[in-house]
Parts: structure tokens; sequence; C-alpha cells
């Protein structure tokens, strides 16, 4: 699970340089899908990890707006002080948390359950589902997207035995 953390970090970082080549207002510019723009849509991947880390803890969520982050050097700062915390989370993550119970209180009322390995796998998923996102828009402005290739990121060692 750790590894998947760092992966996707190592891909959000790759992609914030990305952006760097673009202008804000392409940056911001609507699209198709997603929650309608690039740079949202990495606040929101960085705005739902953070979240769901705190939530299960029993921790208060995150109530911040997209509308006080629309700059990547603002969406890199609010990640850079959220990632200390997930970090620390992901690193201490041990098998008793797995089956770990959640209760979430749904809008209309209704109370879900999930376990805390459930939670975390979706944190994962999401980001994932959002580099893809991303990777259209990429090709929709013409250029190269991030890679999304796990293989030869060095996320795991090798050892001859």
């Amino acid at each position: 699970m750790q590894t998947f953390f760092q992966y996707n970090w190592m891909v959000r970082e790759e992609w914030y340089r990305w952006c760097e080549e673009l202008s804000e207002e392409e940056l911001l510019q609507t699209r198709t899908g997603g929650v309608g723009c690039i740079l949202h849509t990495l606040f929101h991947i960085v705005d739902v990890e953070w979240s769901w880390i705190r939530l299960i803890q029993g921790k208060p969520d995150f109530v911040g707006s997209f509308d006080d982050y629309k700059s990547l050097n603002q969406v890199r700062k609010l990640d850079s002080e959220f990632r200390s915390e997930v970090e620390n989370f992901v690193s201490n993550w041990d098998d008793g948390m797995e089956n770990r119970l959640f209760y979430d209180t749904l809008p209309d009322g209704r109370i879900v359950t999930d376990t805390w390995g459930e939670v975390i796998r979706h944190v994962i998923a999401h980001e994932i589902h959002h580099i893809g996102q991303l990777s259209i828009w990429a090709r929709e402005v013409g250029k190269k997207p991030i890679s999304a290739n796990f293989i030869g990121r060095g996320l795991i060692s090798h050892s001859n035995k």
C-alpha cells in the first residue's frame, strides 16, 4: 500500500512540473469530465487524499475551496502542507488497521460502514482515475502526458538471492 502512495506522489510531482509549461488560462480552462479543469483536478486529488486520511482517524475534514487555491503554486503549497501528515499515516500503517471500521453518514442520513483498508484503496484508485483524465486533457492541448507506468520508477527494490 505504501508503494502505491509513493507512486501517486511521484506521478503527481511530474504533473506539477508538466503544468509549469502551461499558462494559467490553460490550467483553469473548463474541460469535459472530472472536476472541470486541470488545476482544480490536482487540487481535488490533494483534498480527497488528506480528507479521507483525516476522516478515518476521526479528525476534522478539510473544508477549503478551490477558489482559494487557483494557482499552481498554491496547490503545490497545499499539497506540501498536507503531505507530511499523510506520509506519517501511510508509513505507520500496519495490518491491524486493515479491518478497522469507519462509519460515514451520507447526505440522505444513511450510515455506511467501510474498513480502513477499503478507504485507503479508494484514495489510491481515486488519484489514478484522475491522472487518467489529466492524460486525456494533455493530449487535447497537444502535449505528451506524464507516463502512468509503474514499472521503471524504482519503487520496488530488487535483490538477487
